[in-house]
């Protein structure tokens, strides 16, 4: 029992001490070479924003109704 006890306590001191200060490129390293069309070097910021292609928003309109469907010509039941 104490040493359960122990280890949540460990484990959720270790889970509270996350680091809370802005990312910057470890000493001695700079950021990554600016892309080639690109008007200036990107910030930090920039670099970790989520393009829009990796998450878009939907073009269509979600069915927000319930209506019957039109006949399908083509719905045929199984030969036999």
């Amino acid at each position: 029992m104490k040493r359960a006890l122990f280890a949540l306590s460990l484990a959720a001191a270790l889970a509270g001490c996350g680091k809370r200060e802005a990312l910057q490129p470890a000493s001695g390293q700079s950021l990554p070479p600016k892309p080639a069309m690109a008007a200036g070097q990107p910030s930090v910021d920039q670099l970790l924003a989520i393009p829009t292609n990796a998450r878009p928003d939907r073009s269509d309109e979600p069915l927000t109704k319930s209506a019957p469907r039109k006949d399908d010509h083509f719905d045929l039941p199984p030969p036999g």
